[in-house]
C-alpha cells in the first residue's frame, strides 16, 4: 500500500529507494504494535496512517531545502514528522523532542537503525543549541514562544503541519515574525502544511 501511495504522488514527495520504503513500513508496523499499550496516535487503519502520518510527513520533507540541515521535530509523539523526514533525508540530523517519557522510549526503539536521529525527552525550552529548521504537527508555537501578540496569529488547525526555518531556531525564536506560506495537502482537502521563513534574518544578512 505504501509503495502504491508513493508512486501515485511521486511528483509531490521526495524520491525513495526500496530500502527507505522498507524503513517506513517497519516504522508503521512498530507504531501499530506499541499503540495497543501506549496512546501514540488516534489514527486507526494502515491506509489512513499512510496518508496522514507517512504521506504528510514526506510532503513536509519535500519542502525542506537541500543540504545537511539540523532539524528539530517538536512534540514528536509517534515519530511524525521526524522519522519519515530522517528516512527521506539521511543528509539531515533530526532531533525528536518529546517530553512524554513513555513516548520517548518508543522513539528510541523506532529510531535505533537511524544514525541521523537523536531523541530528547524534554521540553523544547530546555533543549540546548540551535536548529536550522523546526518541524511539528499542530503545536501552537505562536502562543508558546511569542507572547500575546503572537497568539493572534495562531492559525494552525488540529491536522495541520508546520515547518519553520531559514535561520537559527532556538527557544527565543519569535515565529509570528516569520513569513508563512500555506501548502495544501494534495490528497486531503482539509489539511495544510505551513512553511515559514525568517525574512527578518534575510534582511539582516543582506545588511539592509
Amino acid at each position: 500500500m505504501l509503495k502504491d501511495f508513493v508512486d501515485e504522488y511521486r511528483d509531490q514527495l521526495p524520491p525513495l529507494s526500496p530500502a527507505q520504503l522498507a524503513s517506513l513500513e517497519a516504522h508503521l508496523e512498530l507504531l501499530e504494535r506499541w499503540n495497543r499499550t501506549i496512546n501514540l496516535t488516534a489514527i486507526k487503519g494502515k491506509q489512513q496512517a499512510i496518508s496522514k502520518h507517512i504521506g504528510e510527513s514526506l510532503l513536509l520533507a519535500a519542502h525542506l531545502p537541500e543540504g545537511a540541515l539540523r532539524v528539530c521535530d517538536l512534540g514528536s509523539g509517534g515519530g511524525f514528522p521526524g522519522i519519515p523526514v530522517a528516512i527521506a533525508r539521511p543528509d539531515c540530523k533530526v532531533a525528536l523532542v518529546e517530553s512524554d517519557m513513555r513516548k520517548g522510549v518508543f522513539l528510541r526503539e523506532a529510531s535505533r537503525e537511524l544514525a541521523n536521529v537523536t531523541v530528547l525527552t524534554q521540553r523544547f525550552e530546555l533543549v540546548p543549541g540551535e536548529f536550522d529548521w523546526l518541524i511539528s504537527r499542530a503545536v501552537n508555537l505562536f502562543s508558546t514562544f511569542g507572547g500575546p501578540k503572537c497568539e493572534r496569529v495562531a492559525f494552525l488547525g488540529s491536522d495541520d503541519w508546520l515547518a519553520a526555518g531559514n535561520g537559527k531556531i532556538t527557544k527565543r525564536t519569535r515565529f509570528c515574525k516569520f513569513q508563512w506560506e500555506r501548502v495544501a495537502v494534495p490528497w486531503d482537502a482539509g489539511s495544510f502544511l505551513y512553511v515559514g521563513f525568517d525574512v527578518s534574518r534575510e534582511t539582516s544578512d543582506d545588511g539592509l
